[in-house]
């Protein structure tokens, strides 16, 4: 980690609010880099952290930190911390693109309650990484219309073990193997997944560790582990 930018992201992804973090200036620093941590390589969320304020924003701070100004340091220590972090978001968008700007937006109306209270509750099951996952799915199933690519899209993403079944010849059902033990976390992922992507109409049935027998396919046709369809 060299850059704020870097730094922010790493910490909010270890689950740091923005106000768990606060920069420094620091007292002896290269030259060379924006961060000044004490291990040079370190990959630790510290919550103060030193920086060098005139790596990339010499106009900004070299009027603040002069040798001989050292007065209402607390105002200036206060100071540096808001405008980094100002400066830091700033740095974030930057690097954005479209779809990652709508993602955010969608994020926000989960927290909002936008979709619900029940959606909301389910997302608090998810990671970060995860809550990503879910959102930019949606931008891509509202942009194609492909609910159903959508909806397998996201459970393979969020259970990389799954296994999806659409039978849509003599009944509109979906068939969902786990392939994990059932806890109430996954049920709230699972839940989320069905109330923002499955297709109206269709009934899911889940089999969480047991998989149902299908004729000439050897390993779902063991004696005992055999869930009844």
């Amino acid at each position: 980690m060299n850059y704020i930018w870097d730094l922010l992201i790493r910490a909010e992804e270890q689950g740091f609010a923005r106000n768990d973090i606060h920069f420094i200036c620091a007292t002896s620093y290269s030259p060379y880099m924006e961060l000044s941590p004490q291990v040079l390589n370190t990959t630790t969320i510290e919550q103060t952290i030193e920086i060098n304020p005139y790596y990339r924003y010499s106009e900004v701070f070299k009027h603040l930190f002069q040798p001989d100004n050292v007065t209402d340091m607390e105002i200036q220590e206060y100071l540096l911390d808001i405008v980094i972090h100002f400066l830091g978001d700033i740095d974030r968008m930057q690097g954005m693109n479209r779809k990652e700007y709508f993602m955010r937006f969608l994020l926000q109306e989960f927290a909002a309650h936008t979709f619900g209270q029940a959606v909301h509750s389910y997302c608090q099951a998810l990671t970060k990484a995860e809550q990503e996952i879910v959102a930019l799915n949606m931008i891509r199933m509202y942009q194609t219309g492909d609910v159903i690519y959508n909806f397998k899209n996201t459970l393979k993403k969020l259970f990389p073990h799954c296994a999806v079944y659409i039978n849509s010849e003599n009944k509109d059902e979906i068939l969902l193997y786990i392939g994990q033990r059932q806890t109430a976390q996954r049920e709230m992922k699972i839940q989320l997944i069905r109330t923002l992507f499955m297709p109206i109409g269709f009934t899911l049935d889940i089999y969480w560790t047991q998989h149902f027998g299908i004729v000439d396919v050897e390993d779902t046709m063991k004696i005992d582990y055999i869930a009844l369809y």
